[in-house]
């Protein structure tokens, strides 16, 4: 009731300020909204729910409010009047609207009585009177019928632009790791066929020499040519399973790592590689930046959702804008309509929660 009388003074400011400024407006509106326990959505352009809302609320609300208030305020001061009516003049009357003189302890009782009935009324109607103060909120701050919807088609909006983003940034990737790496180990390889075709007529001494160095640059493009393709999906899954490869990850970790698997079954394949891309991220972070000194990684399977964690003790103060990897994480999270969520307070320990869809 408090709380409604609250708002409903908010709410008069609002309505006085509404030509002013909207803030107030919203800001009465959403201290409603959580006292109510209604979602606080976006505003949408042109809904004048709010202000109507502020209106009834300033005005029958905050009547209704006081009288709500009041029964149990009259309830207590005539209950007590007993218990200090010498303290008053006998012709001035009792409390509130009792007016006669008070003579003695047993109009003082009278009085006492009057207040057992603003007792039994204040329990019998406040509830009613609550709901009743609430019912302009209810009724015109509570999300459209079609709220959840739009904000469900928003949201896969907003999925379906990171998981664009994340497939152009992959390609990217692949893209310089092809052009950085691989074509020019192959452009040496040219070079060096051309050089030992020479050396063949002038110098057929340094020819052996010429294969080596093409040998070598031959081998140098398979292993970068493999870690590309790795990179798009590796093998281990298939041949593993998701727990197997994190396990390959957490064995090749420089950090001691700590795993706790509990996966039955097998997720889709593009869910696994997902997950096997993160925790592969999450631990590159941990050496390159945490300096922490173990790491514990859990992966477990919880219904129809695959629950990664991956937390370290490190010196914290991880940021995504740091260039660290953790934004490309977490668009790779949100392609698949997943969760992300980090902690890591100054001074550690880092925590990265990761949710994502199994598939089928």
């Amino acid at each position: 009731m408090l709380g409604g009388l609250g708002t409903s003074g908010l709410a008069l400011a609002a309505l006085l300020l509404a030509p002013f400024t909207r803030r107030v407006l919203r800001a009465a509106a959403g201290r409603e909204r959580s006292r109510l326990g209604i979602v606080d959505l976006p505003p949408v352009p042109g809904d004048r729910r709010e202000l109507g809302w502020a209106a009834l609320h300033a005005t029958a609300g905050l009547v209704v409010g006081l009288v709500g208030l009041s029964l149990p305020v009259y309830a207590v001061q005539y209950c007590t009047f007993p218990l200090w009516y010498r303290l008053l003049d006998p012709s001035m009357g009792g409390p509130g609207f009792v007016t006669w003189g008070i003579d003695g302890l047993a109009d003082a009782f009278g009085v006492f009585l009057i207040g057992v009935l603003f007792a039994v009324a204040a329990f019998a109607l406040l509830p009613g009177i609550a709901e009743l103060q609430a019912f302009p909120g209810r009724r015109l701050l509570a999300p459209a019928a079609d709220a959840d919807l739009s904000l469900r088609v928003a949201e896969l909006t907003a999925t379906r632009a990171a998981a664009l983003d994340a497939h152009a940034t992959e390609l990217r990737r692949i893209e310089r790791s092809l052009h950085d790496g691989t074509q020019n180990r192959l452009v040496a390889l040219n070079v060096l066929i051309g050089a030992a075709r020479r050396a063949q007529e002038r110098n057929p001494a340094a020819v052996a020499d010429i294969l080596n160095r093409a040998q070598d640059a031959t081998e140098q493009a398979l292993a970068e040519l493999r870690a590309v393709v790795r990179s798009i999906l590796p093998p281990v899954l298939d041949d593993r399973g998701l727990a197997g490869a994190l396990a390959g990850l957490a064995g090749a970790c420089s950090v001691p790592c700590a795993l706790e698997v509990d996966l039955p079954g097998r997720c889709a394949a593009s869910v696994e590689a997902t997950a096997y891309f993160v925790v592969a991220e999450a631990l590159t972070n941990v050496v390159k930046h945490s300096g922490a000194g173990s790491v514990a990684v859990t992966a477990r399977r919880d219904g129809d959702r695959l629950r990664l964690r991956v937390t370290d003790d490190g010196r914290g103060g991880a940021d995504e804008s740091s260039g660290s990897g953790l934004a490309g994480i977490r668009r790779r999270v949100a392609a698949y309509d997943g969760r992300f969520a980090m902690t890591s307070p100054a001074g550690g320990p880092t925590t990265m929660d990761v949710e994502l869809p199994c598939g089928s």
